[in-house]
């Protein structure tokens, strides 16, 4: 049980760290759409989606599950970023909030298909 939560640890500081990353390289688009935090929260649904296959069939173990699953796209996705970006944009102005709108559903959509490609990636080809 320690094991897992020392790996839980190291991974979500190292999926922080990433996460650091891709706020600073990718920029926000000019009328405010967060595709800092979009990116950040795709590339982690998408290694979730591709460790969480390979757990499923024995190819990864509770391990490196706890390490890349639970902790690395735990600490790179941000929830609570993505909450305040929406409610952020919704509060500035009516085309703001179409921005928002817009941000919350690409979200939604790119995330599912982001975990999709993950899971086929990882050997789950069920469609």
């Amino acid at each position: 049980m320690i094991k897992i939560a020392v790996l839980v640890f190291i991974g979500g500081a190292l999926g922080a760290v990433l996460r650091e990353f891709l706020m600073r390289v990718v920029p926000t688009l000019a009328d405010g759409f967060p595709l800092d935090i979009l990116a950040a929260n795709l590339v982690a649904a998408c290694l979730l989606g591709f460790i969480a296959a390979l757990h499923e069939r024995k190819g990864a173990s509770d391990s490196i599950y706890a390490l890349l699953g639970t902790g690395i796209t735990g600490g790179l996705s941000t929830f609570s970023s993505f909450a305040y970006a929406s409610a952020m944009l919704m509060k500035a102005s009516l085309a703001s909030a179409v921005v928002a709108f817009a941000y919350v559903l690409t979200s939604l959509v790119l995330g599912y298909i982001a975990v999709i490609v993950g899971m086929k990636i990882g050997g789950i080809t069920k469609s």
